[in-house]
């Protein structure tokens, strides 16, 4: 008999834990946004559902954007964009420590959606956690953290949400909208704009814009319930306001500053060839296997993953792929005749760089402005100087 009431008590158990909540009445879904941190990979900041319901005990939240470290081959999943990321889930007293610890700005709005949207909301967010639903294709502009919660929102609603556009709204592009929140004279910055092509220099329209999670916040604000017509959020307030903390950033340690050094350097070591009539091999077989690997690098982002910001990227201009092979020939004292075709080629393509740029084709890194001069500096150079060696 015990054994038969035990077993009842399992199933039964089992029945009741597999049941989601019913959210009471007094139950509130609301969005919370997270300030940016100071690293570059929370630059951007983070968005996540709270579901609160004091009935039943419930204080949690969901996010999406979790690094799934586990899984096989990470490194090169994650280089070819082809990684799964992570449903997140916590508890608000420990994601609200959290980011009291980090230091980060935390806002809260409360939906005003009815209470059938909010169990279809919250039953949506129980079952895209389940194992076998958790992971998904991360894409930064398009799939991350932050579009998550307008299309959670969007479901849970059956698209009865206006987003109208926000106060003070203005077009922008996606690289201008990633510089809003990460300085253009910063190695992130600069790793951003080596890696990322022509394509994040188009404008986003109003609903790609909510890639961030301060313009989720903002277009959020201005949104509209179609059925009832009342603003989307209830109420917002800030739950904690990052304190003020003294910049660290120093120019000295810039990539502009670091740069200018540096082709300060190459610059000198040319006009001393040039006086000198020789030429400093070490310097040209350095600079042709760093733009060559660069190069390299960029062909493989384009065309051997599927992140979609890589493509069509003119830093190919000046990181040229081909240098790389080039480097044997700079290794002699004299050159094949055609090489400094090659040379002339690249000061060619140094020009439809600063073309592309002007006509705001692609926008390159500030930091690199030095290191193109530079370049071009040492490029005429070597015609001039190997054209002249090869007569002689």
């Amino acid at each position: 008999m015990a054994k038969q009431l035990l077993f009842l008590f399992l199933i039964f158990s089992s029945f009741s834990f597999s049941q989601e909540i019913t959210l009471s009445n007094a139950a509130e879904i609301s969005i919370l946004t997270a300030g940016p941190g100071n690293s570059l990979n929370d630059a951007f900041g983070h968005s996540a559902f709270r579901i609160k319901d004091p009935e039943n005990s419930l204080d949690i939240v969901y996010g999406y954007g979790e690094y799934d470290f586990e899984a096989p081959n990470f490194y090169l999943k994650f280089a070819q964009g082809k990684l799964n990321y992570l449903m997140s889930k916590d508890n608000f007293s420990r994601f609200y420590q959290i980011y009291v610890y980090l230091n980060r700005t935390l806002k809260e709005q409360v939906l005003n959606i009815s209470q059938s949207e909010k169990q279809q909301l919250y039953n949506y967010l129980v079952s895209n956690y389940k194992p076998e639903n958790r992971g998904y294709l991360y894409e930064f502009f398009f799939d991350n953290c932050a579009t998550k919660i307008k299309d959670v929102a969007n479901i849970a609603t059956n698209n009865k949400i206006t987003f109208n556009l926000p106060e003070n709204y203005t077009e922008k592009t996606f690289r201008n909208l990633i510089y809003d929140n990460v300085n253009k004279n910063t190695w992130g910055s600069l790793g951003i704009d080596i890696a990322l092509g022509s394509v994040i220099d188009r404008n986003a329209t109003a609903q790609e814009q909510m890639f961030l999670p301060e313009n989720i916040y903002k277009f959020f604000e201005a949104a509209t319930h179609k059925t009832t017509n009342q603003p989307l959020v209830k109420k917002s307030h800030v739950i904690f306001k990052r304190k003020d903390v003294k910049a660290t950033n120093s120019f000295l340690t810039s990539p502009l500053f670091v740069f200018s050094i540096l082709a300060s350097i190459i610059v000198f070591i040319t006009y001393n060839d040039l006086k000198k009539h020789k030429r400093t091999i070490w310097l040209d077989v350095i600079l042709f296997s760093f733009t060559g690997l660069v190069g390299v690098l960029i062909l493989l982002l384009w065309f051997a993953t599927d992140h979609t910001g890589t493509h069509q990227n003119y830093n190919l201009l000046w990181a040229f792929a081909l240098n790389i092979l080039m480097v044997f020939q700079l290794t002699k004292q004299h050159v094949k005749p055609w090489f400094t075709k090659y040379l002339n080629f690249l000061i060619i393509m140094l020009c439809l760089l600063t073309l592309h740029w002007i006509i705001g084709v692609q926008i390159f890194a500030i930091g690199l402005i030095p290191l193109l001069i530079a370049l071009f500096i040492r490029y005429v150079f070597l015609t001039k100087h190997l054209s002249k060696v090869n007569r002689n």
